[in-house]
């Protein structure tokens, strides 16, 4: 048996000298980059990792018990029989369902007209031998005969695509390696559109498998010169046209192609204009444009689709109403979008525009959406509903009564009493004026004021909804509160919610997050050294901003897979996302503003000489998204720099990527572990 270690691992410092922009610095922890990455098999890294796993666990290991009581909690909130509710897509049912004791889902079908349920695909077996598997796509043809799937078994984010015959059961000799995004079948059936990722895990392509025939005579439908951008594949409502997508974080175009004929000649609805986005479907002759050319917060506009680029406005922008999406069905459109932050759902009329069906929700503060609506004749329209307090609920709304049936609500195995819980949405000034809203939850009997986890992300104009998670009662039932710091960077008051996020405007992130836990300290919601805190990817930069900035405010700091070495990976464009990431942060090698000002905030560039909170981070070898040497140079470099003795923990799962572990109860460890942490740090064990 292998002996605990007694200390830390310290990493060895080699000063790696860069210049740019006449600025020198070294970073002596550079080294920690497998050169040969994407592969990972430099002896001295690997070591280095799994020593910090090792110090992981034995600090962990006295709190076993209680990462174990959290665990069984956390499963025993998990039903283990559960099922989908099934929704009808042409001449069949198509439901998923996990089994007792199983990790993944298990997909099933049966004939409308009656008949017994068949087992089409099962993850689990997918899964057999691996350490990690996630599903990617998947796709039935339009004769629902055959079904298209991916599947990533090592975390990479590169899946391999199957094809099964539904008839037998079996894989057809078809694979395509490689491929990341949606599939699309095309030609009647007879071909498969899809994206390859790659050597830099960039969709750069559009291409077009013929069945039967070799991936090497695959043809290209579209290629991206541009390296900055992303390219995406998808159908139109009726069902009739192939969309290939090309964009950015701030600038798109679209093509189409009849999808009986994909090889046609293809037509570009419009050409990219730097900074405007457009997203677009079509109906019976009709182009649909989403569209942010005259308004922050998007219009819907027209074209025929013989002069696709003439838009005329269907819905104006507008600064109340955030139009983030909608869908085209064969009697009425549906738009989404938030008004105050909060989603709205709006059924719209093709024969009258003045027409507006807003659908109604109960609570004050919730997230509500439209759900798997797959037939374009759908009168019916499934839509998804759950609050901080409510769990997740399946409605079916029908279109022309109004009326709404409640088809499931997440059932609590061990039981869930909606009525010791309450939830505020609140607003909390910015050190600039700016109000910043808050969703909150606790129990009714907690006692104020009282320690509080705050999570944030503030990025890529992502929102963060208040919906509800069966995990996080088991930091609420212990009296602590649960809030979520809707703070700028992501989209949840409109698209200048994010702009005022981004770029330039970065750091308001930051000191929103920090401004957020300083007034709930002054409402009496909790106290300094009392807030725990965490964040992932892009919000585990805010957590590392945030320790730089205010670290005595914070009991505990939980940063997963974070990116947090901003500096050099904006200035190395070999990787995998920075030059698309150039319009969300800014290109440091071109601008040497930018550079200056990613430079000030980077949290690796800013670890200095202090006192730090107690700190779990987690990485992922396999991470395309977040490379593991981020989060290890991090904790490498705050190990050598800070004067505290507070707990620093790195854990790197060695088969996994950015999401962590696969699988419903594998996944659920790692939360439990990571409130193990915090409750231990806040003094809160059982």
């Amino acid at each position: 048996m292998t002996d605990k270690p007694l200390s830390p691992p310290l990493a060895a410092k080699r000063p790696h000298e860069q210049t740019r922009h006449g600025v020198s610095w070294t970073d002596d922890y550079a080294w920690l980059r497998d050169p040969g990455y994407p592969e990972v098999k430099d002896r001295e890294i690997l070591a280095h990792l799994e020593a910090e796993n090792a110090w992981f666990e034995a600090a962990m290991a006295p709190h076993e018990g209680l990462v174990e009581t959290l665990f069984e909690e956390m499963k025993g909130r998990v039903k283990k029989d559960d099922s989908s509710v099934p929704q009808k897509d042409g001449d069949y049912l198509y439901w998923t369902e996990f089994e007792d004791g199983i990790e993944y889902r298990k997909w099933y079908r049966k004939p409308v007209a009656g008949g017994e349920p068949t087992l089409i695909l099962d993850e689990n077996a997918l899964a057999e031998g691996n350490e990690y598997f996630r599903l990617g796509a998947f796709s039935v043809s339009q004769d629902a005969k055959l079904l298209a799937y991916s599947v990533d078994v090592d975390g990479s984010e590169r899946y391999t695509v199957r094809i099964r015959d539904l008839s037998t059961g079996e894989d057809l000799p078809d694979s395509i390696p490689g491929t990341l995004g949606s599939l699309v079948w095309c030609a009647k059936d007879a071909a498969l559109a899809y994206c390859l990722a790659n050597d830099q895990w960039r969709t750069d392509n559009a291409h077009l498998h013929w069945l039967g025939r070799p991936v090497s005579e695959d043809v290209e439908l579209y290629h991206e010169d541009d390296e900055g951008f992303r390219v995406g594949v998808s159908m139109s409502a009726q069902e009739d046209y192939l969309l290939i997508a090309a964009s950015d974080h701030e600038t798109s175009e679209v093509r189409f192609v009849p999808l009986a004929d994909p090889l046609a000649s293809q037509t570009l609805v419009s050409p990219r204009r730097s900074g405007r986005e457009y997203d677009i479907d079509m109906r019976e002759g009709t182009i649909f444009v989403l569209t942010d050319d005259c308004h922050d917060n998007f219009r819907l506009a027209t074209a025929p689709i013989d002069n696709p680029g003439e838009w005329t406005s269907l819905i104006e922008g507008s600064d109340e109403f955030y139009l983030t999406g909608f869908e085209l069905f064969r009697d009425f459109y549906v738009i989404e979008g938030r008004v105050a932050g909060l989603d709205r759902i709006e059924i719209r009329y093709y024969d009258d525009p003045a027409r507006i069906e807003p659908v109604e929700f109960p609570e004050e503060s919730f997230s509500a959406g439209l759900g798997n609506n797959p037939e374009y004749t759908q009168t019916v329209l499934r839509i998804g509903y759950e609050s901080m307090v409510t769990p997740g609920s399946v409605l079916d709304f029908d279109v022309a009564s109004k009326d709404r049936k409640l088809l499931k609500q997440q059932e609590i195995p061990s039981g869930y009493d909606a009525s010791l819980y309450t939830t505020e949405r609140m607003e909390i000034p910015a050190q600039d004026g700016t109000s910043i809203p808050i969703s909150i939850l606790y129990r009714k009997d907690r006692n104020q004021p009282g320690p509080l986890h705050l999570y944030g992300y503030g990025a890529y104009g992502i929102a963060i909804d208040p919906g509800f998670s069966t995990s996080r009662l088991s930091l609420v039932d212990r009296g602590m509160a649960y809030a979520i710091a809707h703070i700028r960077g992501g989209d949840d008051l409109g698209r200048a919610w994010y702009k005022s996020g981004k770029l330039t405007q970065r750091t308001n992130t930051f000191t929103d997050f920090v401004d957020v836990a300083n007034g709930l300290i002054e409402r009496g919601y909790t106290s300094k050294g009392q807030i725990s805190a965490s964040g992932g990817s892009a919000g585990g930069e805010l957590m590392g901003a945030i320790v730089n900035s205010d670290p005595d405010l914070w009991g505990a700091v939980v940063a997963d897979v974070p990116f947090v070495d901003v500096l050099n990976t904006m200035l190395d464009a070999t990787l995998p996302l920075t030059p698309g990431e150039w319009p969300e942060w800014g290109n440091p090698i071109t601008d040497e503003a930018a550079f200056r000002l990613i430079r000030s905030y980077s949290p690796y560039d800013q670890v200095r000489s202090q006192a730090y909170p107690p700190m779990l981070v987690t990485a992922g070898l396999n991470d395309p998204r977040v490379t593991y040497w981020e989060p290890a140079k991090w904790v490498a470099k705050l190990r050598e720099m800070k004067t505290d003795d507070n707990v620093l923990l790195l854990k790197t799962n060695m088969g996994a990527g950015h999401g962590g572990k696969s699988g419903r109860f594998a996944s659920l460890r790692e939360t439990a572990e990571a409130y193990a942490f915090i409750l231990w740090q806040l003094g809160i064990e059982d």
